[in-house]
């Protein structure tokens, strides 16, 4: 599912495309590992992504905005500085490896024409941009800095030469041009399987291409070199010779597949993969567009929750103790409901402080509060007199109505935290863009759940995303608070007073609004609404949920409360449905 050769040719072929008059006008790097680059190339604007994450590195044209950050790194800096205003002059695929080489043309200090290259290698986890000097060779600065410590076999470091990466021995595809030298290049790993063999042989080629190789020579994938005959190695080289020829006379058909079934994307490629028949074939008009299509909802999802993994461990861990806490409070909240025996107890040895004789440890006296005046045993300390042990129980007493005020206060105190946390794993749940997860991490600090980072200089600050804004089906204006600080936003400053207000009932979930324009909404916008708070929530999924809605003149914040946290009164629950499904025809506006 990564890119191969091919792909990285079919890309280099599609980039060619914008050479005459291009020009680059801005440079942003919205992730650590992503670079995008705005041109203008025959009266066009264009952005083009080079991404080197690790599970998906690649480049190609976009047509997605995505944040930026509101100090650009040094990175971003440094290309800004050689190459913005430049233009390319060329872009070439060194020896048909996953590396795009792209040479810049533009003016140094003394006004001289100056070439800088910029190589993207997309090599999993190995994958990095790289600005390079063309005269000198030496590296200028990199996305991903490696040192000696990090890798012993090639560093890249700023001042360095710049060395491409180990080949492992492989042969270029392209410089193979007749059977002999085929079978000649296969017999240097003729113990793999054909399949293994084809990939560890030569450059470029991914699995997904080898077993295209074997399915359409009708050779089984795991079958040694020398048990295959002269029929099937000449079957083999005619489909190899035959894929050669579609990459020299850059004949491509960029598509993907998908499994109906689930809607999952299985793969994709520069040209029609016929193994992958029983998925559903999307062809697409450009490599760049198959790519995006292919990685830009699975990236962003990624992205989401690595950024959300250790927000979501620090609350849980939170939220944890916090139910560690209500266990304990709740068992002595047992023992403090005693009290009432213990007064019992200094009353009557206080009326009976006659019959008890110093040493004793126990005493049964009639119980005078009991319709039936049944006889109760109490317990007696030998060290006490008779008047110390009735006094013993008296404080007993005390000291348990004293904690049974403190108990219920805690429990009150630890129940509303717990609500709270639970509303932000909600919120991190709904997080649609980074600067959503910012906001959260900034509203824990403000809380002092988290502790405030330090470090300026690593933080990175994201132009922020809003609230969610749905039409009904009647055409009303729905607004969804993703977070806390966009559940007070909508509620208390963008909400006018007769809008509606709505929230699951007794349970974490986002503030949701129903602008009514001082109209009265019919049901089906009510309940669509209804099931948007549903929906987002923690009972999201759940097809009955109790959720109460009101007029917003009766929502208020106490003094003091928590974001995102509010009262209510004089409200209506309505039944809503919580499962996807029950949202997905309701038109999303932002």
């Amino acid at each position: 599912m990564a890119l191969d050769g091919l792909v990285v040719s079919a890309l280099v072929h599609e980039f060619n495309n914008i050479l005459p008059f291009n020009k680059i006008e801005k440079i942003y790097q919205p992730e650590v590992d992503e670079i995008v680059m705005h041109l203008r190339s025959q009266g066009k604007n264009l952005k083009l992504l080079l991404s080197v994450n690790s599970n998906y590195p690649r480049v190609h044209f976009t047509n997605v905005n995505k944040e930026n950050p509101s100090t650009p790194p040094n990175f971003c800096m440094l290309l800004r500085k050689y190459l913005q205003g430049s233009k390319i002059v060329s872009i070439t695929q060194p020896n048909f490896d996953r590396i795009i080489q792209f040479r810049f043309e533009t003016f140094d200090e003394l006004n001289m024409i100056k070439s800088i290259d910029l190589i993207i290698e997309m090599m999993g986890r190995h994958s990095n941009i790289i600005l390079v000097d063309c005269e000198s060779n030496k590296i200028l600065d990199s996305i991903k800095r490696i040192s000696l410590d990090v890798s012993r076999y090639r560093q890249v470091l700023p001042g360095l030469k710049y060395d491409t990466p180990p080949s492992q021995n492989k042969l270029n595809p392209l410089d193979i041009t007749n059977l002999e030298e085929f079978h000649t290049a296969l017999t240097r790993n003729s113990q793999d399987p054909i399949q293994r063999n084809i990939v560890n042989t030569f450059v470029g080629i991914s699995p997904l291409i080898s077993r295209e190789l074997c399915y359409r020579s009708k050779i089984e994938e795991n079958t040694l070199l020398n048990n295959l005959s002269q029929d099937n190695l000449e079957q083999l080289y005619n489909c190899f010779s035959s894929l050669i020829f579609k990459i020299k006379t850059n004949d491509f058909e960029p598509c993907f597949f998908i499994n109906e079934k689930n809607n999952k994307y299985i793969d994709f490629s520069g040209i029609n993969i016929e193994h992958l028949s029983l998925y559903k074939k999307t062809k697409t008009s450009s490599i760049s567009s198959m790519l995006e299509s292919f990685y830009i909802q699975r990236d962003q999802r990624e992205r989401i929750q690595q950024k959300s993994h250790g927000l979501r461990k620090s609350i849980s861990t939170k939220l944890d103790r916090l139910y560690n806490k209500m266990q304990n409070l709740h068992q002595d909240l047992k023992k403090a409901q005693k009290l009432d025996t213990y007064k019992l107890k200094g009353d009557l040895l206080t009326s009976n402080l006659y019959l008890i004789q110093k040493g004793d440890d126990k005493i049964e006296v009639i119980n005078y509060y009991d319709e039936n005046s049944s006889t109760i045993t109490i317990a007696l300390d030998r060290r006490l007199s008779p008047s110390q042990n009735a006094q013993s129980y008296y404080k007993k007493y005390n000291k348990s109505k004293n904690a049974l005020l403190e108990v219920n206060h805690q429990l009150e105190k630890a129940k509303s935290e717990i609500n709270y946390l639970e509303q932000i794993i909600i919120s991190i749940d709904h997080s649609t863009y980074l600067s959503d997860l910012e906001e959260i991490h900034n509203e824990l600090i403000e809380t002092g759940y988290l502790k405030k980072r330090l470090n300026k200089k690593n933080i990175t600050h994201f132009k922020q995303s809003g609230y969610l804004k749905y039409k009904s089906a009647d055409g009303f204006e729905i607004l969804v608070g993703k977070n806390n600080k966009q559940n007070d936003e909508i509620t208390l400053k963008t909400a006018d007073k007769e809008d509606l207000w709505f929230h699951i009932k007794d349970m974490p979930g986002s503030h949701v609004i129903l602008k009514t324009g001082g109209q009265i909404p019919p049901e089906r916008s009510l309940l669509e609404a209804a099931n948007l708070a549903a929906y987002y929530s923690k009972a999201k999924g759940s097809p009955k949920i109790a959720v109460d809605y009101t007029l917003r003149k009766n929502v208020r914040k106490p003094k003091g409360a928590k974001p995102g946290m509010v009262i209510y009164e004089d409200y209506t629950t309505i039944l809503a449905n919580g499962e996807e499904i029950a949202i997905a025809n309701i038109e999303q506006i932002s």
